[in-house]
């Protein structure tokens, strides 16, 4: 077969590609098996057929080795900083554990407690919310905190210029800080980023007043922070993330250095803020991509030593349930391992119960927080994660992600770029429509069970405590499982009004062992929109079990010969039974030569789109009852 290995600059020896070339007949020998046609119908390359396409259009082969090998980059603290901005990073301590703290909460003495108690129990940076206080109460809050230890971001919105002016008081005090040029302070600017997601923040021409006045300061202080997390948020993909972030660190670039400031100066105020997924290797690519991106901005606005921003990763918001939230410890310690060993300098794990109002599980915040932080300790002091820098190093799957993501990434900043740049993408509304395409696309993928959200759309707990009534949704962010737990609310409500879940009979056919599968199946699928399935197992009295169960929707189970020869008299046995509505859990050509009355009325699949078919279920199981909106 002709050889589709790109040109990489690594010198290959020919028994890998002959090696390659044998497999490649393996391969394609258990796919015409499988699929029960003949090898030479298969495509020249037979393995492109086990390879997966990401939503930024990244093909993920089924195999890597020594032929995917690329040229080795340069190492960590050098141009273009694939391998991380710190050659010297101490690896006795890893990345950052930054703590947020404060957001919400009115009193200072109680922010100074968290944030001196999150210190001694493992927090080695500071990510404080002030949206609730007064700039005055900022030495209160930060009493007692070496701010020569411990980085510190501010999170105070549009209050951000006076909040900016009472740190550049304390820190001019010199009160507790021994060291000023080890101070690192981020002010957390973001004005065009709060312009996607409608945050209420300080506009750009603050945010640039702020870059000037940090610039000049003897302490490490960046005015400017580019979140991205704003983007994955909406939907974005994760070169499209880091494509657009990047889109507006140049815009805040030219901003910079159009008020005086050299490039190498704008560089030094800007950091970026990354969501960090459950998708461990994809996080990892996401990371290293876009550092190797800004460094390129960097290079090509002539100061490529400059191009090392700081990362800042936080787990995704969007990823969180609300159903069967224990999960979400599991999806925050793979993206907090995903972000380490990709090199962000700081790290947040959001609470497993984000998504819920506080003691909706029955546990304080404080639990939430502390096993948010174990987390990251248990990777760092445990798993000894941060001694290693850029561990993935050389992986050639990491290292072609790595470059693909990257290529990805900069063709995002050029469209951008080619709209007039950010701001123009964004006020003619190209930014959000490249958002919302991803958005719908993911949506539809987690419709359809293509991508799964466990305890949602797969293996759901029907029998976990409801929710409280009235959960608001997380202004700006789309939750991948929004559209299922908007169905489990739904049976919540039926529970509470009627003392039962809406119901739907499960009509076996056949001994166990045949209808096990699509029982199994079907019962999985109808409870992860909220509805209980009977399976009364086998029986010998269909109609008997169905006039029992007193369902009106029932879901025939068995495999294809049960229903060629007993299908059409079953569904007329279940309908004399009183049930009004026959699905069958299979194809529609599994009754291809049934009569019309013995035809089920409908199929339920591994390809439905089934919010659709549930949305459906539901809207006919519970029309009688209230169906007012959460």
């Amino acid at each position: 077969m002709a050889d589709s290995t790109p040109d990489t600059g690594v010198d290959r020896d020919d028994s890998l590609d002959a090696a390659f070339t044998a497999w490649q007949g393996a391969v394609a020998g258990v796919l015409a098996k499988s699929r029960r046609v003949d090898a030479n119908t298969l495509p020249e390359h037979p393995e492109s057929l086990l390879a997966s396409t990401t939503y930024d259009g990244i093909t993920i082969n089924a195999l890597y080795g020594p032929r995917d090998a690329r040229p080795e980059v340069p190492l960590p603290g050098a141009f273009p900083f694939v391998r991380g901005r710190d050659a010297s990073r101490d690896v006795a301590r890893g990345w950052l554990v930054a703590g947020s703290v404060g957001v919400g909460e009115k009193d200072p003495a109680a922010i100074n407690s968290l944030i001196l108690n999150g210190l001694e129990n493992g927090i080695s940076a500071l990510w404080v919310g002030v949206d609730s206080v007064a700039p005055s109460d900022l030495p209160q809050i930060l009493s007692g905190v070496l701010l020569d230890l411990a980085p510190v971001t501010l999170d105070a919105g549009n209050r951000l210029v006076d909040f900016a002016d009472a740190l550049f008081a304390l820190l001019d005090s010199a009160d507790g800080t021994e060291n000023r040029s080890a101070v690192d302070v981020r002010l957390a600017a973001s004005p065009l980023t709060d312009a996607f997601d409608s945050s209420n923040g300080v506009d750009l021409d603050a945010a640039v007043a702020l870059a000037q006045t940090a610039s000049g300061r003897a302490e490490s202080v960046r005015a400017i922070t580019v979140d991205g997390t704003v983007f994955h948020d909406g939907g974005a993909a994760d070169a499209q993330e880091v494509g657009m972030a990047v889109a507006v660190g140049l815009e805040y670039l030219r901003s910079l250095t159009a008020a005086g400031l050299t490039a190498a100066q704008a560089l030094a105020q800007i950091e970026f803020r990354f969501a960090a997924t459950d998708g461990q290797f994809d996080t990892i690519a996401k990371f290293r991509a876009a550092r190797r991106v800004w460094a390129r901005v960097a290079q090509v606005c002539g100061a490529p030593d400059s191009g090392d921003a700081p990362q800042h990763a936080v787990t995704s918001a969007a990823m969180m349930a609300q159903r069967d939230p224990w999960v979400n410890m599991l999806r925050t310690t793979l993206a907090a391992f995903g972000a380490g060993v990709g090199g962000a300098d700081s790290v947040t794990v959001l609470p497993f119960d984000v998504s819920l109002p506080p003691g909706a599980l029955g546990v304080s915040r404080s639990f939430s927080n502390r096993i948010a932080r174990n987390t990251q300790l248990l990777l760092l002091e445990e798993s000894h994660l941060g001694r290693v820098l850029d561990p993935a190093a050389g992986s050639w799957y990491v290292e072609d992600l790595t470059d693909k993501m990257a290529e990805s990434a900069w063709s995002v900043l050029q469209e951008i770029e080619s709209e007039g740049g950010y701001a123009a993408a964004l006020e003619s509304g190209f930014v959000r429509r490249a958002v919302d395409t991803t958005r719908e696309e993911r949506a539809s993928d987690i419709a359809h069970r293509r991508t799964a959200v466990t305890g949602v759309n797969e293996f759901p707990n029907l029998a976990e405590k409801p929710l409280p009534e009235g959960l608001a949704p997380a202004a700006g962010t789309t939750r991948y499982a929004a559209q299922f737990e908007a169905l489990r609310d739904r049976s919540d409500r039926a529970l509470e009004q009627t003392g039962s879940r809406p119901q739907i009979f499960l009509a076996p056919l056949g001994s166990v062992a045949e209808h096990n599968v699509r029982t199994t199946f079907a019962a999985n699928l109808l409870a992860s929109g909220g509805i209980h399935a009977v399976d009364p197992g086998a029986v010998t009295d269909l109609g008997g079990a169905a006039r029992e169960c007193g369902a009106s929707i029932a879901v025939l189970c068995g495999t294809d010969r049960r229903y060629a020869d007993e299908g059409a008299e079953a569904v007329r046995t279940l309908r004399n039974a009183g049930i009004e509505r026959v699905l069958l859990a299979g194809p529609e050509k599994a009754f291809a030569d049934a009569p019309d009355d013995g035809r089920p009325d409908g199929y339920l699949t591994a390809k439905i789109d089934a919010i659709a078919a549930l949305t459906e279920l539901m809207d006919e199981l519970t029309s009688t009852l209230d169906r007012s909106p959460a």
